[in-house]
């Protein structure tokens, strides 16, 4: 009986967990940092149809809805997080790698079609592949299924990066 009060007093309640509010902030967050990305390089699209790419590369089309979905998974990722088992361990370091992935998600577009940076875009995607992936394991501590919704991310952050380092060789 004792372990059964023990196991309940660790247990966040449903007023200690975030809800909905919460998790329409983290979305609308998350399109903010997509609106200013879009800011940064409003010329995007004529920019990627100017490089050189490798065969492989996707066509400029696409990045728009693939990025739609993307901020939507990462947003419900955090939220899943936040609300994770116990709400006190973890919470914070696994938000503030979280934050900083997404600072570097942001970065990543004015390097490299505002200023046509392509190595250092490459270093930066790489430090953001870095972050990510420190995320993710965060938050399968917190909870499984918010790390398994970063995993189509953490996918498409590794493809970018070899899209990236290819236009950066075609293009130096």
């Amino acid at each position: 009986m004792a372990d059964l009060l023990s196991e309940e007093t660790r247990r966040p309640t449903d007023r200690s967990r975030p809800g909905w509010p919460t998790l329409l902030l983290l979305l609308a967050v998350c399109y903010a940092v997509a609106a200013l990305g879009s800011l940064a390089a409003a010329d995007s699209g004529d920019t990627y149809q100017a490089l050189d790419r490798p065969p492989w590369a996707p066509p400029g089309w696409l990045f728009g809805p693939v990025w739609t979905v993307l901020y939507g998974t990462i947003a419900v990722a955090a939220w899943l997080a936040l609300r994770g088992s116990d709400e006190r361990v973890g919470r914070r370091p696994a938000m503030i790698l979280w934050s900083v992935q997404l600072a570097l998600n942001l970065a990543w577009t004015p390097l490299f079609f505002a200023a046509d940076a392509y190595g250092w875009a490459f270093v930066e995607i790489c430090f953001l592949w870095l972050a990510l992936v420190a995320t993710v394991v965060a938050f399968a501590r917190r909870r499984r299924a918010a790390a398994v919704l970063l995993l189509p991310y953490a996918a498409w952050v590794t493809y970018a990066a070899f899209l990236n380092l290819g236009i950066w060789v075609l293009n130096s």
